[in-house]
């Protein structure tokens, strides 16, 4: 049966308050009920001993026992509740305070038979009928002067005001820990609802998600720092999925664009033919070939991005010259840039030796050195810089169009692009990006753009250090 979270935080608090009284109260009654029947034997000890130094002081060295004034001893036997009985050194009593400590015996039955009326049924196995005596030999200036017997119950030490104070620390043992339960039981419940309440909210607003609507939030606002930091994951996770699903929107629109466009022109070439409005010559015939081949690249591009995300991707890994390989992919690109009037200028460090694949690298700079230059103005620039900073550092900046601050986040996505019109002049599938951010990362790299609208772009490529090589 499963049970809420509220349930169960409260039954544990619940059952961890109850532990903590009864731990508490066992080991306190424990050991003061120790320490005071310690105390009341101590003072029973001194009580004897009182006695014996009376009984001795009672003594007089040329009248023995004869003449001493036995109220004393009496009264002393009375007060304490003890049987008191003075010999001499001949063996004959002198003093005796006959029953007055059964009086005591009975008074004890009588409070222990209330006690246990009232449910104090702890004392019940005191026995009272327990007498004991002890001898204690007389001893004045040395000398052996007589003996005293002193009789007493087992609990003659236990006195009405003793077993009184022992009650009444009981009675505080069990009325503390009921009201420490009572306060557990309030403070139980009070955190538990302060626990599960946002947790709830949270629950909500994942289920609303779940059921497709993603533009729900979560408003939970707790001084808890983990139901805070969850109450933030659900709603970062919210957004991702929403924004991934206006990209797999748009992706589908894209594809459906870059797929639809070669194919109607295809169609209406072939009704022009079919219809005899168009003879069929070979700049006709190269059309249909041109829009072909387009469709097979995206087709490539795609087969291509499949591979290069899946987990087992191989890397064809070996030692070059970084710096030379860059120099001689910004050489193959000048003959394109200077045809437009656009530069391209290179600042790399020199011989920077690297272990990775080559055939990768140079697909990363040719997108993205084709990227910047499909987006440059007139009197356009590129420039490709090299430097090792905690790893390398690759820079393309280009003084092009720029990118929308809203589209930044997005740029590496499949079929994204700046460009909604789509043109065949401003870009290609927007695939390039996208397949260049898998090659930077199957090298364990990462990528990134800063850029800023009317003013240029600058993509950064950076791979560890685990990559250079030391020996050239």
């Amino acid at each position: 049966m499963k049970m809420s979270l509220m349930k169960k935080l409260s039954i544990g608090f619940l059952l961890a308050v109850v532990g903590a009284i009864l731990i508490s109260v066992f080991i306190s009654n424990y050991m003061v009920g120790k320490k005071f029947n310690n105390y009341l034997l101590d003072e029973q000890k001194d009580k004897v001993n009182k006695i014996v130094a009376t009984a001795q002081d009672l003594y007089d060295d040329k009248t023995g026992f004869s003449n001493f004034n036995k109220d004393e001893l009496l009264r002393y036997a009375v007060l304490e509740e003890l049987y008191i009985q003075v010999k001499d050194i001949n063996g004959n009593v002198v003093f005796d305070s006959g029953n007055s400590h059964l009086q005591h015996k009975n008074m004890m039955e009588s409070m222990m038979g209330n006690m246990m009326k009232g449910g104090m049924s702890k004392y019940s196995h005191m026995n009272l009928g327990e007498y004991k005596e002890e001898n204690y030999s007389l001893i004045k200036n040395k000398k052996n002067i007589g003996k005293i017997v002193v009789g007493y119950f087992g609990t003659s030490y236990l006195n009405q005001g003793a077993v009184t104070f022992k009650m009444t620390l009981n009675h505080s043992f069990i009325l503390s820990g009921f009201i420490a339960l009572i306060f557990g039981l309030g403070v139980s419940f009070i955190l538990a609802k302060q626990l599960t309440k946002p947790l709830v909210r949270i629950t909500k607003t994942a289920n609303e998600m779940r059921k497709g609507n993603l533009a729900v939030r979560s408003q939970v606002k707790s001084e808890t720092r983990e139901i805070q930091e969850l109450s933030a994951s659900i709603n970062y996770l919210a957004e991702t999925l929403q924004n991934q699903e206006m990209l797999r929107k748009r992706m589908t629109s894209d594809m459906a664009h870059e797929i639809r466009t070669p194919l109607t022109t295809l169609k209406t070439h072939v009704e022009a033919l079919l219809d005899g409005i168009w003879e069929p010559t070979e700049e006709r015939f190269q059309v249909f070939y041109d829009e072909i081949e387009r469709l097979i690249n995206l087709v490539n591009k795609l087969q291509n991005l499949a591979k290069l995300e899946q987990a087992d991707l191989k890397l064809n890994s070996t030692k070059f010259n970084l710096s030379e390989e860059l120099k001689k992919t910004i050489s193959n690109f000048e003959p394109l840039y200077l045809k437009n009037n656009y530069t391209i200028e290179a600042k790399i460090y020199k011989d920077i030796w690297v272990y990775m694949d080559r055939d990768k690298l140079k697909q990363i700079m040719h997108n993205l050195l084709s990227n910047s230059y499909k987006y440059l103005k007139s009197n356009g620039k590129v420039v490709v810089e090299l430097k090792e900073e905690e790893g390398i550092c690759i820079k393309v900046k280009d003084n092009g169009i720029g990118i929308p601050e809203k589209d930044l986040p997005y740029i590496f996505e499949r079929f994204y692009r700046t460009d909604l019109s789509r043109t065949k002049n401003t870009g290609g599938s927007g695939i390039g990006l996208t397949i260049t951010k898998s090659l930077v990362e199957c090298h364990n790299g990462k990528i990134s753009v800063e850029s800023k609208e009317k003013e240029g772009s600058t993509f950064v490529v950076w791979f560890p250090k685990e990559i250079i090589c030391e020996d050239k």
